[in-house]
């Protein structure tokens, strides 16, 4: 029971600061009576040094120290008050449905007669995706509150604004998308080749890795291996709710949430934008509007950002709409939900986000392109052809001259929380142009990505089991911690994603980077305790097993200890390292690599911060996949290595291209056009399509005669 103790512990404070004030009063007295004279001045200064002069000074001190304590105590009590306050605040109250829902179920679970039986809970632990914030029965309300919002409107709450739950789950699927695009553009080079330069695998923002563990909260599975279809290319693009709510006359904004709402649907319209083919400008803006809304990131924004077209005025911008309207396309409401499409081939606006309007006349020419579908204006102010929204702090919006119509929530965004989504969104745009096809780099020594300092390089040999230790962590396909061969059962899925978080980081993490990585978008100092909670359940189930510690904390720094664990990301690394090392018999090394892979590490799992790890370690089995087709005189066995490294990263096109140029060397036309084909429907899957470069290279080599050998 905690409640002694923390009795005890106000009853020592209060000790602590009432008792040496009043022991001080009582024994010594105030230091000072009254201020000195200056009589009193010039003997101090004549001779400082006295008995008296140091009891004064001594309590002086004394009390200082004191104060000090006071202070502290007192800060720290308003840091806990505000905290209460807060938590009070999001603490979710239960709507009438959900009151009588619970009566009814309290008056059946009074009801049952005496003889009801219960059904055991299953015995094996339930996998929980990234961004739970409780996955063992003793859910907090107050940290779920932080990511989804429970208070009767499905949007999902981020440091720095609130989505909408479909805003929410486009930026999942940008994200996704972010990532399909670097597989698929990776060009594979020589396994262990040292300073290679790979930005490609820079974490995603901090807002994209939140909106992501709050998307995967409750979750009870791990998700499919294959990535989730991001967006598809239509002829005419769909905007996605909420700017569901916005007319196609257009909207004012105004209030205190007006520059944020503005944000979220610059956001949204650019997400949506991704399903309109390249080339679009679903967004139009007036540099004025661009920089009330993003300061100084704007300039940064504009160059990245192919759908996004800058006016220098705001009669520039109604001129181009002026220009781009169509008299054949139906004004169509451009922001619609994904069930209410227009079919394809129905002309889908732009949506223009300007400052207020001027002069009555460039007012008018709006209007008029308004009425004909040119686009869906948002003034950031009063708006006399269509409505005006008062915009609150929280995104809900109000028109007040209808105040009975209930308006819709908008998403709303803060600059920090906007540069985040765009950088995204900036890396899910197609590029300008395709990506030309360059031979791999020549060979370079290089160290691993994911260091494995501490370990002597060896020789590893894909048959060999490490055997002396007791305890045996697989990351790479289906996290599994074995204790003698056999599985241990983690029930908590926050122990789980430490145990692989803290394999892939070997030189160990701070509590804080734990907590950010496991609990993104919250605060950190809220979680210490849970992630406290976490370790100790997930020590105490491996010592009842084995005995044995896994996780030693020194230096403020959590560490898996290596004397006890072993993972098969470990044997990798070193495979690895030594194919990076080895000077000679460099395909068995090769090999090694390959045959140490047995799936994508922590696959199925979604968690926020897995993605740069589990594509570094993708493409050094890839590397080694194709350092091995390389050195194959046979075309069948190049082709055959080929192949798996496309079972790898189904999604690489220079795999593609390897294969196909080894199906040309073996004379099968028909399977190159094949191979392209299904290549094609995968990416289109996904929302992305090959290059040029590889469609132009699939139709030579199909069409080219035979090419004996290689």
């Amino acid at each position: 029971m905690r409640w002694p103790r923390q009795v005890a512990s106000l009853l020592f404070l209060a000790l602590l600061l009432c008792g040496p004030p009043v022991v001080m009063v009582e024994i010594v007295g105030w230091p000072l009576h009254g201020w000195p004279t200056l009589r009193q001045a010039q003997l101090w200064v004549a001779k400082p040094l006295t008995e008296q002069t140091l009891t004064a000074a001594l309590t002086v001190l004394a009390w200082l120290v004191w104060l000090l304590l006071a202070a502290t105590v007192t800060v720290r009590a308003l840091t806990r008050m505000r905290a209460g306050a807060r938590w009070l605040r999001r603490m979710p109250l239960p709507t009438p449905l959900q009151t009588t829902a619970t009566g009814m179920a309290g008056a059946a679970a009074f009801g049952v007669g005496a003889h009801a039986t219960t059904t055991a809970p299953p015995d094996h632990p339930l996998a929980v995706a990234a961004g739970t914030l409780d996955d063992h029965g003793d859910a907090d309300a107050a940290d779920s509150s932080h990511l989804i919002d429970t208070r009767g409107s499905d949007g999902i709450v981020v440091s720095g604004g609130w989505l909408p739950r479909d805003v929410a789950e486009q930026v999942g699927a940008a994200a996704a998308l972010v990532w399909l695009r670097r597989r698929r553009a990776y060009r594979p080079r020589p396994p262990g080749s040292e300073g290679r330069d790979e930005p490609d695998l820079t974490p995603l923002p901090a807002t994209v890795a939140a909106v992501q563990a709050a998307l995967a909260t409750g979750n009870t599975h791990p998700s499919s291996t294959e990535p989730t279809p991001a967006v598809t290319g239509d002829a005419c693009g769909v905007l996605p709710a909420p700017p569901a709510g916005l007319r196609p006359a257009g909207v004012g904004l105004t209030g205190p949430g007006a520059l944020a709402a503005a944000r979220g649907v610059l956001v949204t319209v650019l997400l949506a934008g991704l399903r309109q083919p390249p080339g679009a400008v679903p967004i139009v803006i007036t540099h004025t509007a661009l920089t009330a809304l993003l300061g100084s990131a704007a300039e940064t924004v504009r160059h990245r950002l192919p759908g996004i077209r800058v006016a220098t005025t705001i009669e520039d911008a109604v001129a181009f709409l002026e220009s781009t309207a169509s008299p054949t396309c139906p004004a169509t409401p451009p922001l619609q939900r994904q069930e209410d499409a227009p079919p394809v081939g129905v002309h889908t606006p732009p949506v223009l986000i300007i400052e207020a309007l001027p002069t009555p006349a460039t007012t008018d020419r709006l209007a008029a392109a308004v009425t004909v579908g040119a686009g869906v204006p948002v003034v950031l102010g009063d708006w006399s052809a269509g409505v005006t929204w008062q915009v609150d702090a929280a995104g809900h919006t109000h028109d007040l001259r209808q105040s009975t119509q209930a308006e819709p929530r908008l998403c709303i965004l803060d600059q920090v929380a906007t540069t985040d989504l765009l950088t995204v969104i900036g890396h899910a745009h197609p590029p300008p142009h395709a990506r030309p096809h360059h031979p791999p780099e020549p060979l370079r020594p290089r160290v691993p990505r994911q260091a494995t300092s501490g370990e002597t390089p060896s020789r590893p040999r894909a048959t060999t089991r490490v055997v002396s230790r007791r305890l045996d962590l697989r990351v790479l396909g289906e996290p599994t911690l074995l204790v003698d061969g056999e599985p241990l059962i983690i029930r908590r899925s926050a122990a789980l994603q430490v145990l692989v978080f803290l394999t892939v980081h070997r030189s160990g993490a701070s509590s804080r980077q734990l907590v950010e990585a496991i609990w993104p978008g919250l605060p950190a100092h809220s979680l210490t305790g849970r992630l406290y909670t976490t370790l100790s359940e997930l020590r105490g189930t491996v010592r009842a097993a084995c005995g044995l510690s896994v996780i030693d904390h020194t230096d403020d720094r959590y560490r898996i200890n290596p004397a006890h664990l072993d993972a098969d990301l470990w044997r990798l690394q070193a495979a690895v390292q030594h194919a990076a090392t080895a000077v000679a018999d460099h395909g068995t090394a090769w090999q090694a690599v390959v045959d140490a892979y047995p799936g994508d590490l922590a696959a199925g799992y979604v968690w926020p911060w897995l993605e740069p790890p589990r594509e570094a370690t993708r493409r050094h089995v890839v590397d080694a996949y194709v350092a091995l087709a390389s050195t194959q005189s046979d075309p069948r066995r190049a082709l055959a290595l080929l192949q798996g490294g496309v079972r790898v990263d189904p999604y690489n096109e220079n795999l593609h291209l390897r294969a196909m140029k080894a199906l040309a060397a073996l004379g099968d036309h028909t399977a190159i056009t094949d191979l392209c084909d299904s290549y094609t429907r995968r990416l289109a899957a996904a929302g992305l399509e090959p290059s040029d470069g590889l469609r132009d290279a699939a139709a030579h080599l199909s069409n080219a005669h035979p090419v004996p050998g290689r």
